[in-house]
């Protein structure tokens, strides 16, 4: 593997995922309030954590190193409540951003093994 940044790749994965999903939920509805409460329902940190456990037996070891790396790296003071979660979203994130500048084909192969599991969080 790269000698890479997990945590700008984390930077990087969050604003992808947050591009993906605002570029869905504007098809949703034409209600500002009802787009941003599915937008923030999608992009939290409970549903990023959940997200990275149902693609788990999909990911190749290399994917699950990364996100070992990933879970690894220190939290901020103020997430300390929600350690575990906060640990998965990061990992989620990371993986996000690794495809997404490494593998642009595997991001899109995952974000449509994603796309019906993101209705049980609308």
């Amino acid at each position: 593997m790269e000698n890479i940044n997990l945590r700008n790749l984390a930077y990087l994965g969050d604003a992808i995922w947050e591009l993906h999903i605002r570029q869905k939920t504007i098809l949703i509805t034409n209600n500002a309030k009802k787009l941003h409460l599915t937008t923030t329902n999608l992009v939290k940190t409970h549903t990023q954590s959940e997200l990275l456990h149902f693609l788990e037996p999909n990911l190749t070891q290399e994917e699950i190193e990364i996100i070992r790396r990933a879970r690894n790296l220190p939290i901020p003071v103020g997430r300390r409540n929600i350690q575990t979660e906060y640990r998965q979203a990061t990992a989620f994130e990371t993986l996000i951003g690794w495809w997404h500048t490494y593998d642009k084909n595997r991001l899109e192969y995952i974000l449509n093994i994603i796309e019906p599991e993101l209705n049980n969080y609308k």
